[in-house]
């Protein structure tokens, strides 16, 4: 079962605000008019307003919307929320972003009732549990691939079943384009091997697949996937962790760049220490106002996992820069995660347990407290920089959520 939240942020803000609903409302990055739309309303979206759009022209198409900026916390406990909703049914349930969801009823007493039944129970629920105005759209099917083609067959609050009976009627109402992977170059590619239609690649036979059309095992992945077997149950482990910015104000300042640094490496660092992890790798990423890039990794001889220790890490790969010029995109990664108890020290580390140990201690008050409120001297008047921000389509984000929740 796939569950997917109807305009997810929008929506949210119209249950925690009455005088919003009904009204068509977006959610945008900025409120300025260049400031990208996120999430538009069920409303607004019948008025043509789209994700993607600038602020700017979601107010040429409808002059009335009503704007607001994100409320992350908000969103993150609806999930939480939702998601305790759907383990009444089954302990396997897979979060694919913050607005999304897929239960896996394998083996789970939930599978002997009628799926279609707890789907409206689910729907009733979240309504009573999280909010009124709150509206999922539901797919079920024998994978998450088709769960998910089917959630998105009749939104909003919709509800589709697909099974080995309605499959091939399904097919012929939809686009190859409209299957979660295949991208106008897909299609293309599909295309110049007589696919023109999803019937079409239903029929194809497994060798056009695998040996030309996508000439790899994704061939065969998707022979499976379009039949209803499921090949993509796989959880890949962390390998990474990392922040970025896109600056306001573009600057060369080497001051104000630092400081932002060190704000992405302590958001990057209480994440890393929150896993149990240290990392033997630093990589730094600059986009230029001339539209240029710069890159570079370093691995490093002793794993870090301090926030003083990876912005010093930080700042020396930055330093390699060819040319210092004006930087609009800051990020900061590490990787080569390890066991941070397990790291090996050097000879000149007086006592690293101390280190751990106050780290520790200043991420549980910020925990506690609230975020940033111990922070490195060099922070002090940033509060206005490196905003909370949600992923689109990102889960990595949600293992830190629930590593605070453990209960999840």
């Amino acid at each position: 079962m796939h569950i997917d939240l109807n305009s997810c942020f929008a929506t949210i803000e119209q249950q925690a605000n009455p005088l919003l609903r009904g009204k068509p409302v977006v959610v945008a990055a900025y409120a300025t008019p260049n400031g990208c739309v996120l999430s538009p309303s069920i409303e607004a979206k019948r008025r043509g307003i789209k994700v993607g759009m600038t602020v700017r022209d979601a107010h040429l198409l409808y002059p009335q919307v009503v704007v607001r900026t994100p409320d992350p916390p908000k969103y993150r406990d609806v999930h939480m929320k939702f998601k305790k909703i759907f383990m009444d049914y089954s302990p396997n349930v897979t979060p694919k972003s913050i607005d999304e969801a897929v239960i896996d009823f394998a083996n789970t007493p939930s599978l002997s009732k009628n799926l279609t039944d707890v789907a409206y129970e689910i729907k009733m629920r979240m309504r009573r549990e999280i909010g009124e105005w709150i509206t999922c759209s539901i797919g079920i099917a024998t994978n998450r691939f088709l769960a998910k083609l089917g959630a998105g067959l009749h939104k909003p609050d919709g509800l589709d079943v697909i099974t080995h009976e309605n499959l091939v009627s399904v097919y012929k109402s939809i686009k190859l384009t409209d299957f979660c992977g295949i991208s106008t170059h897909n299609e293309s590619r599909l295309n110049t091997y007589g696919v023109f239609t999803p019937l079409d690649f239903l029929k194809a036979p497994e060798e056009l697949l695998h040996r030309q059309v996508f000439q790899s095992i994704t061939g065969y992945y998707w022979y499976l996937r379009l039949r209803g077997w499921e090949i993509d149950a796989v959880d890949f482990e962390r390998k990474s962790y990392g922040q970025q910015y896109a600056l306001g104000k573009p600057t060369n300042d080497i001051r104000e760049l630092s400081c932002l640094m060190m704000k992405l490496c302590e958001k990057m660092g209480r994440r890393l220490r929150r896993s149990g992890c240290a990392a033997q790798g630093i990589h730094v990423a600059c986009v230029y106002k001339d539209y240029t890039h710069w890159h570079r990794g370093r691995k490093l001889d002793t794993p870090v996992f301090t926030t003083s220790d990876l912005y010093t890490k930080s700042l020396w790969v930055f330093n390699q820069q060819p040319e210092k010029k004006v930087v609009t995109k800051l990020a900061v990664s590490c990787f080569n995660l390890a066991p941070s108890r397990s790291s090996q020290t050097t000879l000149f580390d007086i006592d690293p347990d101390k280190k751990r140990n106050l780290s520790d201690a200043l991420d549980r008050i910020n925990d506690k407290y609230g975020e940033f409120v111990i922070t490195p001297a060099l922070m002090l008047g940033m509060d206005d920089l490196v905003l909370d921000r949600i992923a689109f389509g990102g889960v990595k984000e949600l293992d830190d959520l629930y590593a605070i929740n453990p209960q999840f």
